[in-house]
């Protein structure tokens, strides 16, 4: 069975990791990570496929000490240390909900802490494949009337990010939803780049601080 060591470069799961971030690993390649070491007939890989093949993910999640124990090359050090690592990620996301963003009303709820400012705030939204929030980060801050963002500060928190798809959006100060000529010159320049970069602009979005006041610039359509 070929060691870990023995295999090429970019297919070594810490290397992939390094180089291409979480989002380009398999959950046995990051468990894999996790283990560090396999046994004498299975590299640290196939011990990982091994383990997630006989317990199913909402099983594997909730796994106990003694249920890991049961597979051949985990011992009591390694089973402590994979419940640990999903006990402290059950406590980082304690009371967080996952956010999925489907609609413009979605984005005008999450905006609820700069929709009323007096300033614009162009905010980006990085999104997974299955459309769930990964992050949220404003851009610029402009004046009154004017937000400025240009496409490559767009991009770059998306590769940075592994986004699969992004939401832009920003306020209106004034409270006036109708998109400027600026503002739909950018959503164009945003969505040219996102095809070129395979990463798909799925709205531009305005929002001002009055109650399900939004709209979209969505020229997808």
């Amino acid at each position: 069975m070929s060691k870990i060591k023995e295999m090429p470069k970019f297919d070594r799961p810490r290397e992939k990791l390094q180089k291409y971030g979480t989002g380009k690993l398999s959950d046995a390649e990051l468990l894999a990570i996790l283990l560090r070491t396999g046994t004498k007939d299975l590299n640290v890989l196939k011990l990982a496929q091994k383990i997630l093949q006989k317990f199913e993910n909402e099983k594997f999640i909730n796994i106990t000490i003694d249920e890991l124990k049961t597979i051949h090359g985990l011992g009591p050090v390694k089973a402590c240390e994979v419940i640990a690592c999903f006990e402290l990620g059950r406590r980082m996301l304690k009371g967080k909900k996952s956010s999925i963003l489907l609609s413009p009303k979605d984005v005008w709820e999450r905006m609820e802490d700069i929709r009323g400012s007096k300033k614009e705030h162009f905010v980006v939204f990085y999104l997974d494949s299955r459309n769930q929030e990964i992050k949220r980060e404003i851009i610029s801050i402009g004046t009154l009337n004017e937000s400025l963002v240009h496409p490559r500060e767009v991009f770059e928190g998306a590769i940075k990010n592994n986004a699969s798809s992004v939401i832009v959006a920003h306020n209106h100060p004034s409270g006036d939803l109708e998109p400027s000529e600026a503002d739909i010159e950018i959503t164009k320049k945003l969505i040219h780049a996102g095809k070129i970069l395979d990463i798909k602009i799925i709205d531009h979005i305005v929002v001002s601080e009055k109650e399900n006041a939004f709209k979209s610039i969505n020229l997808n359509k």
